[in-house]
């Protein structure tokens, strides 16, 4: 199918994962990071009572919808991430020991990991997804603990939680229930099936 200026698909992020998921799909698209104030549109959600839920759909639509603004015609995906266990939400560690602080805080619990993703156009919003996925971390040690920040380096800072499933990360879980791609930060399956169903990607 030939490209045209009507079937330009943007990712809305700088997510090396989420660009990897979809190109590895076989989508071309172009990433455009949105300029969103992620921390204040959740501390207004969280004074406003809202569930984690509700927050990576709002934050997942303003992105897609701030990078819609300035690509005309183009199919913009946003998408978000929330991390939620015993009704405190994580977000990317800013730093190793805060990396270290997240681990040792999840470890031998269940967490529910929760991915919303919007496709805009113009403008509008054409669709959205949100899913949840729970994972269950073993009763790791602090001494395993170490020898997996100092193996992973920076690559702890770059997602919530601290880790990245498809890596070294899948040695601090026991359990996981939920889609693999929803738990990287993109439900594959339903955004190829929107894409299909508006030409993007063939039937």
């Amino acid at each position: 199918m030939a490209e045209t200026e009507t079937q330009r698909l943007i990712l809305a992020s700088a997510s090396r994962a989420r660009a990897a998921v979809l190109r590895q799909a076989g989508l071309s698209i172009e990433q455009v990071p949105a300029a969103v104030d992620e921390e204040e549109v959740k501390r207004a959600l969280r004074a406003d009572g809202s569930p984690a839920t509700h927050v990576a759909e709002t934050l997942a639509d303003l992105k897609a919808q701030h990078v819609s603004r300035r690509h005309g015609g183009a199919f913009v995906i946003g998408a978000d991430q929330m991390l939620e266990c015993n009704g405190v939400w994580f977000d990317k560690p800013a730093d190793r020991d805060h990396a270290r602080a997240h681990l040792m805080a999840l470890r031998g619990t269940t967490h529910e990991l929760i991915t919303a993703v919007a496709v805009v156009r113009d403008g509008a919003r054409l669709w959205h997804h949100a899913a949840t996925a729970h994972l269950t971390m073993r009763p790791f040690s602090d001494t395993f603990i170490e020898r997996y920040l100092a193996e992973v380096g920076e690559d702890a800072c770059r997602s919530v939680g601290a880790y990245q499933l498809e890596g070294l990360g899948a040695q601090l879980f026991a359990k996981v229930d939920g889609d693999f791609f929803t738990i990287l930060g993109l439900p594959l399956f339903p955004l190829l099936d929107f894409l299909r169903g508006h030409g993007i990607v063939d039937e």
